[in-house]
């Protein structure tokens, strides 16, 4: 395996990583965004109030994406496998 080989094999892995993460992230972070502003807003401080609609959230976008999830993983590691049998 050449190391242009390898590169490209480690820039698929990372384009995968950052499609899977990315929603997940992207939600969490408007939605820590929303809260903060409402505990600056109300002078309310506590900890699960960032917490639980975090957790909700991100479960629900799991439910949502996670067969395409699961696809793009599988696509992935079948062209990964598809790849090592070739060497």
């Amino acid at each position: 395996m050449t190391q242009g080989q390898v590169m490209e094999l480690f820039q698929s892995a990372l384009l995968v990583a950052l499609k899977l993460t990315a929603p997940l992230l992207l939600i969490s972070i408007v939605i820590g965004l929303v809260v903060a502003i409402f505990q600056a807003a109300t002078q309310i401080h506590e900890q699960t109030l960032t917490f639980v609609p975090k957790v909700l959230a991100i479960a629900l976008l799991l439910l949502a994406m996670g067969s395409w999830m699961m696809s793009t993983m599988d696509d992935f590691v079948s062209g990964l496998f598809t790849t090592i049998a070739g060497l």
